[in-house]
This record gives structure tokens, C-alpha cells and sequence, in this order.
């Protein structure tokens, strides 16, 4: 078949047809920012202290004693201990005082003897928690008390929904390549509406891990294709603009929006159950949004995919051509991919959770991070039209990489320097791994290239599983968290050197087309022109690509 871009160039690049694509599945991409992080909220860990019961008869200085002090940094009470309440109680009743110089608000003056706190024995939280409502009425964490010798469970939840994320990346990909972008696009969907709602039924920790695992396969798969079936029916600078800026910036639009929700919504099931709503709102786009044609005529469906684009040619009112379609006679890359999105992911979720750790409103810190995500799309897409992939990708990386360094000498002495370097840092991250998604979509030919896209994604899933445990890495060294992602941004620069340009290039349709790119290592500035038409193909790397997909 000859080359499909031409085959379909009397619709135009933005038509009616192109519009009413490009805006659908931009605002499908909402629902799936929303729930991205929503981990964040769901599982958020108030403070809080041992609860005393009401009936204890304490006194008022020995209300406030009870709970043990620490200096971590600063004067804290400790979340997982008080003094046992036996003795307390029997201290009170005797009318002694508790004396400790770093116990606030005691009573001066009184009868009694003193008592020194530091003799006391301490015992668990025996009776349960008393939470802090500041921020959450109750969240996860706070309904299942996944604190103190329990805490183990909060980073495992978060992992386990990244790990259903990197399951759905290998099941969602395999299926769009088998079945068709839109079938597998709109059961994930479907799955987000469900399961998010069935959140808000869960009666135990147990079932809201096997929740959270299917809520995240749903999630980044719904991105993916998303992502696939608009770069395969876009073309031209239309698709650049939509796979680089405009979708990215509607998900975008959907993680700002979380911060705000959940600020209104400070119960954690009622939270589960507005984000189902905009998933649920989606699913009726079904009727509006088409097969990819490039995908139907890569498994020999020319009949279809002519139906699709008449029908376009028709809402775009241009002329159809008698015959639109004319019969005629990855291994490297996607290991070098794979492995720079598993460094960009750790280093993107890791930015994320890390945020717990800076001072400052979270809902505003979460939105900061967030809103920042809208100029990393717009820069990544002004290097998209008229720069190289290679050097816009390794320098955007090295400018976030550089700045996540430089934490480690303001996080204490300046926390709005700490602050802007965070967000510098996530623009850069980001704005190199947008350029990084559009590359693997050019990278990967139309018959495995959703399974390409999902392979990726689903290394970068590994990462993101990896993340939640970075904050505890901070125990051994308070900059190691910091340190670690910006040293694997430094990793997926090196990584990059291996691929090969892809910079106003078409894109491959099937693997012998693929095989033509060279790769290799490369400095930024080099690029591989476009493989003249009479080239002799290299069947061993056309095999060598066959091999490692199917691996």
C-alpha cells in the first residue's frame, strides 16, 4: 500500500472531521488526569496521636503530658506512643504534675508533687487514634488506621494501584493492536466509571487494594490509547499539536481540578464518587468518535477504513477519490525507550509524593505542581514543530535534572526557593518526557505501535510502583529522595544518545519501514535522514524488532 498520509491528504489537516476528533478526545483525557494522583488524597496521612478515652479522669496537665514529645527536626508529639495510662491515671488521681520543660500550656501552679516524665513507661496507641481534621474529615489511611505498625500498607496501596497501571499497560496494548483502538479506549473507561465508584463501597483495606489495582489499570490505559487513536486519525502539524500540547494540557486540566475536589470533598468516599461522574459522562462518546483508519487498514480492512474517511470527507465536504487505497508489492529502540520512561516516571511520581515533605497548604502545593504541567506541554510543543527530538528531550531533561540537585542546599534555610525549584524541576522532567511520548508514537509502526506505546508504559509503571517508597528513603539521608530523581534524569539523558532522530519524518506503518531508521550512539545534534524509497531493507533487524515485541 502506498504511503497512508498521502492516501488521505484530500481530507486536510483540520477540517470539521479533524475537530470534532481532536476536541472529543482531548476532553476524554480529563476523567484520567483527575484520577492520576488521586492516591495523593485518598491515602493521605493526617497527624495524629494516641487517643485518650473520655472516661480516663485525667487532669488537664496530664491531658496534655500524656503524649510523649520528640525533637525530629522540631519539638512534635509522637503519633505512635503515650506514657501508659495505668500510671497516668493513677498519678493524676494522687494530684501530682508532669514536669518536662518542653511540655506547652502546663499548669504553673498547683498542689502536689512533681512527677519527671522521662521515668514513665510508654505502650502503643492501645485504645486507637485521634486524627487531625485540619485538611481531611478521613481519608483511607484514617478509616483502616494504616499508621504506625501499620503504616507498611500505605506506600504498599499506592504501589499496588502504579502495579495494576503496568498490568493494564501490557493487557490494554495487546488488545487496542488486536481489536481496535476504540473497543479497548472505551472499556477502560468504562472500568474507571465502575471501579471508582466501587471504591466507595469498600468495607476492608484488602478490598480496596484489589480496587485500587483495577482503578490504575484502567487509568493509564485510557491515556495510552487515547494518545494512539488521536495521533493515527490526526496528521501533520494537527497530530504534533494535539500529541504534545493539547492533550497533555486537557489531562492537565483534570489533575488541577483534583486539588480543588478534594479540598470540598474531605471524605474520602465521597471523593471516590465525584470522580466517577466525569468517567461516566464519557462513555456516550462513543457514537461520536471513529475507528483509527490507519489501524483498519493495517489489518487489511480497506472497506472500513474507506467508510470512515467518506464519511469524514463528507462532514469536511471535500472530494473523495475513486480509489483512496493502492495494493502494492524495534528491538534496541524500544529497550532504550522503555528504560528512559522508567527513569522519567520515578523521577515524575517521585516529584509527586515528595511534595508531603515541603512546607505549606497541600491542596496548594498539589495544584502548584500540577498547574506548572500547562508550560511544560507549551514549551514541549514549540520544540516539537521546529526542533529535533533528541536535543529538545536531553535538554529539558538536564534543566529539571539540575534543578532537583540544588534542593538539597535550600530545603530548610529557604522554603520558596525550595519551592520554585521543585516546580522547575517538574517543568523540565515533564516537558522531556512529553517530547519522550511523541517519540515512541514515532518510533513504533501502526501494527504493534499501541503495543509499543503500552510496553513503555508499562516499564514506566514500574517506576511509578517504585515512588511511594522513595520518602521513606529519607529516614538513611534526608536529601537521598531528591538526589535519586535527579540522578535518573541524568540516566535517561545518557539512554537517549541511542536512539535514533525521528524529526519530520513519516510514520512507519509496518516494521521493514522501521528497520530503515538508523540507531546507535549518537550525539544530540546528528540526525538520520529519511531512508531513500529504492533502500534495501535489513531483514535481520526487521526480525530482531519482531522478536523483541513479541518478547
Amino acid at each position: 500500500m502506498q504511503d497512508y498520509e498521502k492516501s488521505v491528504s484530500f481530507l486536510g489537516t483540520w477540517g470539521p472531521f479533524q475537530r470534532r476528533v481532536f476536541f472529543l478526545l482531548c476532553l476524554a483525557s480529563i476523567p484520567t488526569g483527575c484520577i492520576l494522583l488521586s492516591v495523593i488524597f485518598l491515602l493521605a496521612i493526617p497527624q495524629h496521636h494516641c487517643y485518650i478515652p473520655t472516661h480516663s479522669n485525667l487532669s488537664q496537665d496530664w491531658v496534655q503530658a500524656i503524649i510523649p514529645v520528640q525533637l525530629a527536626g522540631q519539638l512534635e508529639r509522637s503519633s505512635c506512643s503515650r506514657y501508659e495510662l495505668d500510671i497516668v491515671q493513677n498519678l493524676s488521681a494522687l494530684g501530682t504534675r508532669p514536669s518536662l520543660d518542653h511540655i506547652q500550656n502546663l499548669s504553673l501552679f498547683g498542689s502536689g508533687p512533681e512527677v519527671l516524665l522521662s521515668s514513665l513507661k510508654q505502650e502503643g496507641c492501645k485504645d486507637g487514634w485521634t486524627y487531625s481534621t485540619e485538611h481531611y474529615q478521613s481519608t483511607v489511611v484514617t478509616e483502616f488506621n494504616l499508621v504506625c505498625s501499620n503504616q507498611w500498607k500505605q506506600p504498599l496501596t499506592s504501589a499496588v494501584y502504579f502495579l495494576g497501571g503496568l498490568c493494564g499497560c501490557f493487557i490494554s496494548g495487546q488488545l487496542s493492536d488486536r481489536f481496535g483502538r476504540k473497543p479497548v479506549l472505551f472499556s477502560a473507561i468504562t472500568m474507571l466509571s465502575i471501579f471508582s465508584g466501587a471504591v466507595a463501597l469498600a468495607s476492608s483495606w484488602p478490598v480496596v487494594i484489589v480496587l485500587f489495582f483495577l482503578l490504575g489499570m484502567g487509568q493509564i490505559a485510557s491515556y495510552v490509547i487515547l494518545f494512539v487513536l488521536g495521533s493515527e486519525i490526526l496528521i501533520g502539524s494537527t497530530r504534533v499539536i494535539y500529541s504534545t500540547l493539547c492533550l497533555p494540557s486537557f489531562y492537565v486540566i483534570g489533575m488541577m481540578m483534583l486539588p480543588g475536589i478534594a479540598y470540598m470533598v474531605t471524605n474520602w468516599r465521597h471523593l471516590s464518587v465525584i470522580m466517577a461522574l466525569p468517567c461516566l459522562a464519557c462513555v456516550p462518546l462513543w457514537w461520536q468518535i471513529p475507528e483509527s483508519p490507519r489501524w483498519l487498514v493495517s489489518h487489511g480492512r480497506l472497506l472500513e477504513a474507506e467508510l470512515v474517511l467518506r464519511s469524514a470527507a463528507m462532514e469536511n465536504k471535500v472530494e473523495v477519490p475513486r480509489v483512496i487505497f493502492i495494493p502494492a508489492p524495534v528491538g534496541k529502540n524500544l529497550a532504550c525507550l522503555s528504560c528512559s520512561r522508567l527513569s522519567i516516571n520515578i523521577t515524575y511520581f517521585g516529584l509527586s509524593f515528595n511534595m508531603s515533605s515541603l512546607y505549606g497548604n497541600p491542596f496548594l502545593n498539589y495544584f502548584l505542581v500540577a498547574s506548572v504541567e500547562v508550560p511544560a506541554y507549551a514549551a514541549s510543543w514549540l520544540a516539537a514543530r521546529s526542533l529535533p527530538r533528541r536535543p529538545s528531550f536531553i535538554s529539558f531533561t538536564l534543566l529539571g535534572a539540575l534543578a532537583l540537585l540544588l534542593i538539597q542546599i535550600t530545603l530548610h534555610s529557604n522554603p520558596a526557593l525550595t519551592l520554585s525549584l521543585v516546580l522547575l524541576g517538574k517543568f523540565g522532567v515533564l516537558a522531556g518526557a512529553s517530547v519522550l511520548y511523541i517519540y515512541t508514537g514515532e518510533l513504533s509502526p501502526t501494527v504493534i505501535r499501541s503495543t509499543a506505546m503500552s510496553s513503555c508504559a508499562a516499564f514506566s509503571r514500574v517506576g511509578s510502583c517504585i515512588s511511594p517508597y522513595l520518602l521513606q528513603l529519607g529516614v538513611f539521608y534526608q536529601f537521598l529522595p531528591w538526589i535519586i530523581v535527579g540522578a535518573l534524569s541524568l540516566l535517561s539523558i545518557l539512554i537517549c544518545m541511542f536512539l535514533p532522530e525521528t524529526f519530520r519524518q513519516v510514520l512507519p506503518d509496518t516494521i521493514q519501514q522501521l528497520a530503515l531508521t538508523r540507531s546507535g550512539l549518537m550525539w544530540p545534534w546528528a540526525s538520520s535522514p529519511p531512508p531513500k524509497a529504492d533502500e534495501k531493507i535489513d531483514q535481520t533487524t526487521a526480525t530482531e524488532i519482531i522478536c523483541t515485541t513479541h518478547l
